[in-house]
This record gives C-alpha cells, sequence and structure tokens, in this order.
C-alpha cells in the first residue's frame, strides 16, 4: 500500500481582527439608555401637560388658568422626572457594579471585560438631566399652543392637534433611533395620549357637574 503523505498548513490568526466590531454588530445599549429618557421625558410631558389642561378647560374658561397650570404642571413634572430618573438608573448601577465584583471575585472576568463592563454603565445624574429637559421640551407644547388663542373651543382643538402631531413626531424619532417599528411606536404613543387627554377631560366634567362647584 501506498503511504498517504498529509501535509498540514497551520494559519495564525490575527488578534487585531478578532478585536475589531463589525459594523452591523453596533452595540445599541448605550443609545437605548439615552432614547428610553429623552422619549419617555417627552410623551410624559406632552400628555400629562395636555391633559392637565384638558381637565382645567372642561370646567374653565379662562386662558390665563389654563396657562399658569400648564408652567406649574411643568416645573413639578420635570423635577419629579428627573428625581425618579435618577433614583431608577442610580439603582441600575448599583446592582451592576455589585455583580462585576461578584465576576471578578470568582474569577470570571478579565481586566479587559471589567473595563468595557465599567464604560457601559449607566449616567444616573445625564439621565436624570435627559430626562427633566425631554419633560420641559414636551410640557411646552400645548402651553405654546393655547397662550395666544382667545376662543375657548379653538384652544382646546388647537392643544389636540398639536399634543398629537408632536406626539406622533416623538414616537416616530424614538422608534428610528431604537430600531424598532415606527408605525407601531406611532400609534401606541398617539392613542395612549388621546385616551389620556379624554379621560381627564371627561372625569374633571363629570366632577364639576356633579359636585357642583364653579371656577
Amino acid at each position: 500500500m501506498a503511504a498517504h503523505n498529509q501535509v498540514q498548513i497551520t494559519i495564525p490568526k490575527d488578534h487585531n481582527d478578532q478585536k475589531q466590531t463589525p459594523e452591523g454588530d453596533f452595540d445599541y445599549s448605550q443609545r437605548a439608555q439615552w432614547v428610553r429618557a429623552s422619549v419617555l421625558g417627552a410623551n410624559d410631558g406632552l400628555v400629562s401637560i395636555a391633559s392637565l389642561m384638558m381637565g382645567v378647560g372642561a370646567v374653565q374658561k379662562d386662558v390665563k388658568a389654563m396657562i399658569l397650570t400648564g408652567f406649574a404642571g411643568l416645573f413639578a413634572g420635570a423635577c419629579s422626572m428627573a428625581i425618579g430618573e435618577f433614583v431608577s438608573v442610580y439603582s441600575q448601577l448599583d446592582i451592576e457594579r455589585a455583580q462585576i465584583k461578584r465576576d471578578k471575585e470568582t474569577g470570571g472576568q478579565n481586566q479587559e471585560d471589567d473595563e468595557g463592563n465599567k464604560e457601559q454603565l449607566p449616567n444616573p445624574f445625564q439621565a436624570a438631566v435627559a430626562s427633566a429637559i425631554a419633560f420641559s421640551l414636551g410640557a411646552i407644547v400645548p402651553i405654546l399652543a393655547s397662550a395666544f388663542i382667545a376662543s375657548h373651543r379653538v384652544r382646546l382643538a388647537v392643544i389636540v392637534a398639536a399634543v398629537s402631531l408632536a406626539l406622533f413626531a416623538f414616537g416616530g424619532i424614538g422608534a428610528f433611533l431604537g430600531k424598532s417599528p415606527i408605525v407601531k411606536s406611532c400609534a401606541r404613543v398617539l392613542i395612549g395620549g388621546w385616551m389620556a387627554m379624554a379621560i381627564t377631560f371627561g372625569l374633571t366634567k363629570l366632577i364639576s357637574s356633579t359636585t357642583g362647584m364653579e371656577f
């Protein structure tokens, strides 16, 4: 029998290629953090202040009362969003730090992984500021929409129209940045905003009519 001579060639691996991240495998974790805080803050500002102003408009035709109520809700809501986001992200930060420490103690994580995880940890201060700014930007939309309209009914209609357009825009931007379906995201935030405004307006009108309160 003839002997078969096998020649094996070993090609060294390029370690630099292993460290390169393909463009298609982009990590959206950091972007998702900012998108979540900004979109939630803007949507909350739009829906909360618009619903609050619609509730006041159900029993009060004075434009000054609606605008003052809107600004009061803007300040209170922005502070509330900032504090809530700070506490939430800081709690997440503590949990992730504890997990990194446990992995490091058990030897399941090297120094490069440790440094990479530290870079991906969320910043509670930045998230709080982003949430407060986004809430304020969303809340100012119904205030500006109602500020220069004298007719009460037209004012309410303009608030609904302006908030609907803003909700649609914020939903589309959030879906685009977060790489999620745009149509579903826009429809979800739009229907939710309409429901919040309608419920607030209807319940305030009902309470006013049943209790006989006049403003």
